[in-house]
């Protein structure tokens, strides 16, 4: 039997960066992946729809939307979506392929608390890592998409997987979930020239992002032709005809009025699940329920020396969260004491306007009974952002009494970076008297911050 230091079980952003870190630390590292490198968030996720992203904001831009005549050119957009990720799928395995790593393709499983089995073969290791991510959680009457009567839904029925490798532009998107997955597909496929509906069952979009800032994001997109509809329950999709159309009709109760929209595609996004199955975690003893795998603030499951970070554990779902969780349990492995605050997560929204947030929303301090002032800066009022042409957004930020700063919701043009400086600064339990006095480069968006706390 093969005995290694730590056995780490997928190789997505938490896998690999652990496996890295803990090899520069002098750790032997095997780790086990049974797709591609990179997980979900490089091939199936955050790096395939920035791509589109990105693509759809040349189409916005009036200077450069006359390329090729002004017609989106979608093959080009996939073409060069996969080459993106074909490039960092390859960075990644260089990164797995450095002294003190292992990289093993297959299915792992566990045979006992400490041994693993993979292609036939049994290893050990006194510390496990589990990081096995998660997939698309489909609505419970939705048919499976891989059986016999789930076929004729092929091709129209899609999750955010199947909808990323799509060779055409659907000219009725239906999408099922306000949340981040389905408002980055709504902004993308409105540019490429989708007429796109989104169906969401909680009041409002984005539940994560503060309400206020989250409805005026949702107007800005309904300006651009995006249809919502708020608390809807969808209770039944089936196949119709429309227009010479084959899809799918989406029925849906909306205040007690049912209602029905057609789609040649609809996305289902509404939300993720971890990926437990075939890893045989009752063999180990390993403890787990419908949200994933239980943790404490280690990452360690309930059988000492095994772990479980990013999606899989469900407490933050994100790339940079599975990194910093990857980061921490390599920590208690080595018995060294870190400061990652993970009650500081900052996250963002690739739309158009683009949004991003982190700490407590107001509707979060008023619910703790936090007493909390807010402050406000509009982008309107920014030189950077005039001359930019992105006069739309604005930055809400909230400290306690003593000025403390306690989160910050933006959207806006380069909401993301905006976020990361006051995330910084939150690390540091910085007060808005103390952030007054950062001088900021002029001119940039980074004195929408600095005109909010004056």
């Amino acid at each position: 039997m093969t005995k290694t230091d730590i056995i780490i079980i997928g190789a997505g952003p938490g896998g690999y960066r652990a496996a890295a870190y803990a090899a520069h630390e002098g750790k032997k590292v095997t780790i086990i992946e049974k797709r591609n490198a990179g997980g979900t968030c490089l091939n199936e996720g955050c790096i395939p729809t920035k791509s589109f992203a990105h693509d759809a904001d040349l189409y916005r831009n009036p200077l450069l939307s006359c390329i090729g005549g002004g017609q989106v050119k979608f093959k080009y957009i996939q073409e060069r979506k996969q080459n993106v990720v074909a490039q960092l799928r390859q960075g990644v395995e260089s990164l797995l392929a450095q002294p003190g790593i292992t990289y093993i393709k297959g299915e792992a499983r566990f045979v006992s608390e400490k041994v693993i089995e993979v292609n036939g073969e049994q290893m050990t290791a006194e510390n496990i890592i589990i990081a096995t991510g998660s997939r698309p959680k489909m609505l419970p009457f939705l048919p499976n998409l891989q059986s016999e009567e789930g076929k004729p839904y092929v091709g129209k029925l899609m999750t955010s997987t199947e909808l990323l490798d799509i060779d055409y532009v659907p000219s009725n998107l239906v999408i099922i979930g306000a949340g981040v997955i389905g408002m980055e597909f709504a902004s993308a496929f409105e540019t490429f020239g989708a007429n796109v509906t989104v169906v969401e069952f909680m009041k409002e979009c984005l539940p994560t992002l503060d309400s206020d800032l989250a409805k005026r994001l949702r107007k800005t997109l309904e300006k651009r032709g995006i249809n919502f509809h708020l608390q809807s329950g969808v209770n039944k999709i089936e196949l119709a005809k429309q227009d010479e159309h084959e899809g799918l009709m989406v029925h849906f109760t909306q205040k007690g009025e049912e209602q029905q929209v057609f789609g040649d595609v609809v996305l289902v996004a509404t939300g993720r699940e971890p990926v437990l199955e075939n890893l045989h975690l009752e063999a180990a003893g390993i403890v787990s329920d419908r949200k994933g795998i239980t943790v404490d603030d280690n990452m360690q499951t309930n059988v000492p020396g095994v772990y479980a970070i990013g999606d899989v554990n469900g407490r933050q779902m994100l790339a940079h969260a599975a990194t910093f969780q990857g980061f921490r349990a390599i920590n208690h492995i080595l018995g060294k004491t870190d400061f990652i605050r993970f009650d500081i997560m900052p996250s963002a929204i690739f739309t158009y306007p683009e949004a991003a947030s982190v700490g407590l929303t107001e509707d979060a301090c008023k619910k703790e009974g936090i007493k909390f002032v807010s402050k406000k800066g509009f982008y309107r009022s920014n030189g950077k952002a005039i001359a930019m042409e992105e006069t739309e957004g604005m930055l809400k930020l909230l400290a306690d009494t003593n000025g403390k700063l306690l989160g910050c919701h933006v959207y806006g043009a380069h909401a993301a970076d905006l976020v990361q400086e006051v995330a910084a600064l939150m690390n540091r339990d910085t007060t808005i008297d103390e952030a007054k006095d950062i001088i900021h480069i002029h001119p940039t968006l980074g004195e929408i911050f600095q005109d909010a706390i004056i």
